[in-house]
């Protein structure tokens, strides 16, 4: 009977030493990235531009298509994202953590209603995806999470909270252990997030207000 290691870490035994120190790498950065999240500090870019880019080209390895295309998209997002938090020269001008509002909200809705089949559909057909439609979830997901970020709003968490607990068993699945565990950790993280920027919303709009 296999033990839980041997479960969990078996398929390393056929992994290069340079796949496994990028994974490694990656979830250490991406973790980081997280924290530095929590707290809207703008280390959360850099650190994540770094993971996100070992992660386009382990996924790709791995045949994760969607979440390859959605690290690219953190990449690209991760640029805008951090001139969009640091554009201010002033503590005035910084750009506030805050709810999206209705009309965001809906505009998020609506991304993930037409992201998921589209990239469900392009896995299911032009890939040799395992997992097509799951993984075009999480993409759609992270697609929506990564946009409410990038604008400092609250309803980021969720989303990430939502992808995590799907991630988790996708990873899992798919060989990538440590990866898996990230997902764990992020899963944690993004809850504390939640309610970290949900407190600093709340508290920002009071000082609005008097």
């Amino acid at each position: 009977m296999e033990s839980i290691v041997d479960i969990l870490f078996g398929p390393y035994e056929t992994y290069s030493w340079i796949q496994i120190a990028l994974e490694a790498t990656g979830v250490a950065l991406g973790l980081a990235s997280v924290f530095f999240a929590l707290y809207g500090n703008i280390l959360v870019y850099p650190t994540g531009i770094i993971s996100t880019g070992i992660f386009v080209f382990l996924l790709y390895q791995f045949g994760l298509y969607g979440d390859m295309g959605i690290n690219a998209y953190y990449f690209a997002m991760s640029i805008y994202g951090w001139y969009n938090w640091s554009k201010g020269n002033s503590a005035e001008n910084e750009l506030p953590i805050s709810w999206a509002g209705n009309k965001n909200n809906l505009i998020g809705v609506l991304i993930l209603l037409v992201s998921f089949p589209l990239f469900s559909l392009f896995l299911e057909y032009q890939t040799d995806s395992t997992v097509p439609w799951i993984d075009g979830f999480t993409t759609s997901i992270f697609l929506v999470g990564m946009w409410f970020m990038a604008n400092k709003q609250v309803e980021n968490w969720i989303y990430w909270i939502i992808g995590d607990l799907i991630s988790i068993p996708l990873y899992h699945y798919k060989g990538l252990t440590l990866t898996a565990i990230q997902y764990v950790v992020f899963l944690g993280m993004a809850i504390v997030g939640f309610f970290v920027w949900m407190r600093e919303a709340k508290t920002k709009n009071e000082v609005s207000y008097n």
